[in-house]
């Protein structure tokens, strides 16, 4: 059945995720239109195939014992120099997030693995590209501010082309929507099960 390069991710929602993802690729990140706007509950990860069942059925099941939180994003931050990344600052919700990524990779699910870096809830806005870019990211969304309820993270998948389209979508509480396999990965709306 060959692999698949998976990740799960609380999508950025719009008006928010369309404009940080704009802004990213105006910075002149190359990758930007190939990423929704998100924060990474779980990075990218390569499984076999076959194992996507046991993986969806493991993230119904998280989603089923968490419950909507409130998110906000708040001013920038970096990884520099250790990593060439400038992101948005989860600044309430990082708990739940932290909470949520661990059940995801948790040892007796399929999505076992180590991270490279601890655990830090972000929004990137630049990635790998040129220093003075970079500077320019951090400084231009210093000011940045969004706000919502989180009610629900996503199953996407990395096609050949490098463009990560949404799977599934899990609700908290309970529930799972499909995403329609023809489409945009970020404008198609979602069908409910």
């Amino acid at each position: 059945m060959g692999t698949v390069t998976l990740g799960v991710s609380i999508a950025v929602p719009e008006p928010y995720g369309s404009l940080l993802q704009e802004r990213r690729a105006g910075f002149g990140d190359p990758a930007a239109h190939g990423i929704p706007t998100h924060v990474t509950l779980l990075p990218p990860t390569e499984v076999g195939a076959e194992a996507l069942p046991a993986i969806e059925t493991h993230l119904a099941a998280v989603a089923a014992a968490g419950r909507p939180f409130p998110m906000r994003l708040s001013g920038t931050g970096t990884f520099r120099p250790l990593s060439p990344v400038v992101f948005v600052q989860v600044v309430e919700g990082a708990a739940a997030c932290s909470w949520l990524q661990k059940r995801v990779r948790d040892a007796s699910g399929p999505l076992v693995r180590e991270l490279q870096f601890p655990y830090h809830p972000h929004v990137t806005v630049a990635h790998g590209i040129a220093e003075e870019a970079m500077d320019r990211a951090y400084e231009e969304l210093s000011e940045y501010e969004a706000a919502w309820t989180c009610a629900a993270f996503a199953l996407y998948e990395q096609g050949a082309d490098g463009v990560w389209r949404k799977l599934h979508e899990y609700a908290f509480g309970g529930g799972i929507t499909a995403v329609p396999a023809q489409g945009s990965p970020v404008d198609e709306p979602a069908t409910t099960l």
